[in-house]
């Protein structure tokens, strides 16, 4: 994996109180299990309310919690004066989420000024053997932060 230099020293607190701002990840229950420049980690159990009608992790949650990790993994090498927002993201589902969490691994492919170039894979947990069931790929924009 490709090694990157944080813009600022703060990245980690940037990225997690980031994070901790996002009502949907914490509706998730989702949590950062591992963040270093330009790669983040994310899981959530997969629930009732986060299932599709056949008992599946729902497509929502597996996109969302790759295209934040993917996310994060960028603002992570942002300067500290930026935020992140995703210009486009594309998913390939490949297997069933079954299994007792999920675990998204984002990573910056390539850092831009104005584009940063992103990919995530998602796995499903089961029984302590791991599935990979989808592929993100897209891109993210730093943006000033509003203030």
């Amino acid at each position: 994996m490709t090694q990157f230099a944080p813009k600022t020293e703060i990245f980690d607190h940037k990225v997690r109180q980031s994070f901790a701002a996002q009502g949907l990840m914490q509706s998730f229950q989702a949590e950062i299990v591992s963040l270093v420049p330009g790669s983040c980690r994310i899981a959530a159990p997969i629930r009732p309310e986060t299932s599709q009608q056949q008992g599946f992790a729902h497509a929502g949650l597996t996109f969302s919690l790759g295209d934040s990790a993917a996310g994060y993994s960028a603002l992570s090498l942002m300067a500290e004066d930026h935020e992140v927002v995703t210009a486009e993201m594309k998913i390939n589902l490949i297997a069933p989420a079954i299994g007792e969490r999920l675990i998204a691994e984002g990573r910056v492919i390539r850092p831009g000024r104005r584009l940063f170039v992103v990919t995530a894979d998602v796995y499903a947990e089961n029984a302590g053997q791991r599935t990979h069931v989808a592929l993100l790929q897209g891109s993210m924009i730093p943006v000033p932060v509003a203030g």
